[in-house]
Parts: structure tokens; sequence; C-alpha cells
């Protein structure tokens, strides 16, 4: 007979991964509102956001290597920042599409990324997809195009915006694709570091090239620079490994699927943003066909997630396709 305590220690350890399943998806379903409230440029923006993320695990990061027993290969630290700078014009991308035509629908479309994950590792990998797969990807499909032509004949700014966020999936399938080998040979803390600050140079490199300005903002910009590397990018994605390496994936994965609905619901209450039954429709498509190709990928692979800064553990067993 199991000991009360224990049942009680269980069901405890249970609902605080619930807890931080529920406040993962809190923050990241809020994190496209800080970049439409921001009154910068959507690239200023994300690079702040990569620039605090990695400099607040810098300390975390140092101490970790101090515990290695090895040199870092070199073949998973290229990889890394490959995948880095895979993922700043993943950001770029999506961010800059939130600021031309607002939270929602390029958050939508980004969440496609499953399904360019899946076609990445069919044509690079020679990857067997099931037939649930192009179910799903074709349901997508048609829900992105029901959005996207819904915003298409709104304004041109407003289909630019849904087209930047569909590019900025394929970046995060890519990155995605990259990080399945790059995690091979590093650990989850040490590949995050290096993914986030090579991020941040791309990001730093590309507003040089863009001529964007990194200063004359109000305190206001500042004080969502700094909420958005320190809780979006540290504490969301803290949150997110905890649930995913002590919560079947199952649970998971299609439960990351509430951010593009919460993002849209915080744009529609704090951004005043007004979408039609054309996208609430569409969205809803989007969202099955995302959902479906989550199942038929068994969204699992464990490649992205240990839990050295967050438990005593030597390494998270779930990972999800997910943008967060």
């Amino acid at each position: 007979m199991v000991p009360p305590n224990k049942i009680v220690g269980k069901l405890s350890f249970r609902v605080n991964s619930y807890l931080a399943l529920g406040m993962g998806i809190l923050i990241i379903g809020f994190s496209a509102i800080f970049i439409r409230q921001a009154n910068a440029p959507g690239t200023i923006t994300v690079f702040y956001r990569m620039a605090i993320g990695s400099l607040v695990m810098t300390l975390p990061f140092v101490l970790h290597l101090r515990t290695q027993k090895r040199r870092l290969p070199l073949q998973g630290v290229l990889i890394a920042i490959f995948g880095g700078a895979c993922l700043a014009v993943d950001l770029a991308l999506w961010s800059t599409g939130i600021v031309m035509s607002g939270a929602a629908s390029p958050t939508l479309m980004a969440n496609t990324a499953p399904l360019w994950v899946g076609l990445g590792a069919l044509l690079l990998f020679r990857e067997h997809q099931s037939i649930q797969f192009w179910i799903g990807l074709s349901v997508t499909l048609v829900g992105v195009i029901v959005v996207m032509g819904k915003d298409l004949l709104h304004s041109i700014n407003f289909g630019v915006g849904s087209s930047l966020g569909l590019l900025a999936a394929i970046f995060y399938g890519a990155y995605l694709l990259v990080c399945q080998h790059g995690r091979n040979n590093l650990s989850t803390l040490t590949y995050f570091w290096l993914t986030t600050f090579s991020a941040a140079i791309t990001l730093l490199i590309l507003n040089i090239i863009l001529q964007r300005p990194f200063t004359g903002y109000s305190m206001s910009t500042y004080l969502n620079f700094l909420l958005q590397g320190a809780v979006v990018q540290v504490f969301g994605w803290i949150s997110i490994n905890y649930a995913q390496g002590h919560l079947p994936a199952s649970i998971v994965a299609p439960t990351l699927l509430a951010q593009p609905i919460l993002t849209a619901l915080f744009a529609w209450l704090l951004l005043g943003e007004q979408f039609t039954m054309w996208h609430v429709v569409g969205g809803a498509v989007v969202i099955s066909g995302i959902y479906t190709v989550h199942r038929s990928r068994h969204i699992v692979p464990s490649f992205l997630f240990d839990s050295q800064i967050v438990l005593d553990r030597t390494e998270f067993t779930d990972q999800s396709d997910q943008r967060f």
C-alpha cells in the first residue's frame, strides 16, 4: 500500500506541473502583445528579448559549463549557432508581421511550424509521414488560405503581416530541424544559451543593416524589452520546460495550441483588434489541422529539453514543435 504522504506528494507534483504549463502558456500567449505595445520596430524588440534572455542565463550557463568534464564539441556549437540564426530570422519576420497587422494573425500563421518540420523531415531526412499528417497539412492550408485571404481583402498591410508570420513558421521549422541534430552532443542549457546568444548577435547585425535605432525609446519601451527578455524568454521557457518534463506530450502539445487563441483573446481585449467570422472559422481550421499533424507525428522527440536549470533530473523526455 502506498503511504498517504507519497500520494499527496505525487498529487502536489502533478498540480505544480499543470500550473507551470498554464503559466507558461499565458506568458507565451502574451508575447505578441508585448511586441505590439513596445512602440519600437519589431526587429529591435526581439533583439532586446534575446539579448536580455541570454544575459540572464549567462551565469547558470557558465556554472553549468564548469560541471562538464569535456570540452564542447565544435560541430554541436556550430549547429547551435546556425540554429540561432534561423531563430533570429523567424523572430524578425514574426515581430515585423505583428507590428504591421496586429498580434493575432501573424501568431496564428507562425504556429504552423509543425507542418514545415514534417515536410523538412520528409525532404531532408526521408522521414516517412503518415496519411494523417497529409490530412492535417491539407486542413491547415485551407485555414491559412481563409485567414490570409480575408486579411488581404482588408488591407495590403494585414495580408503582408500574415504572410510574414507564415514565412516565420518556415524558419522556426528549420530551427527545430537543426535543433534535432544540435542536441545530440550538447546539453539543453548549453544549446539554449548558444542559440539565444547567436540569435541576439544575428538580430544585432540585421538591425545595423536596416539602420534601426537601438536607443532613444521611452522608459515604458525599455521596461517592455526587459519584461520580454526576463519573463517571456526565460521564465516562460522554464515553465514550459518544467511541464514538458513531467506531463505526457499528449497533454502538453495540444495544450500549447492555446497560444494563438490566447493571443487573439488578449489582442481583442487589450488592443481592440477585431475579428470577422471568417477569421474565427479559418483560425479554428488551422488549429485543428496543426493538432492533426501533432497527432500524426507523435510530437515527442526528446532532443530539446532536459532540466539542468529546473530540477535535479538529467533529461526531459517530451518536446513539442510548438512555438514559444
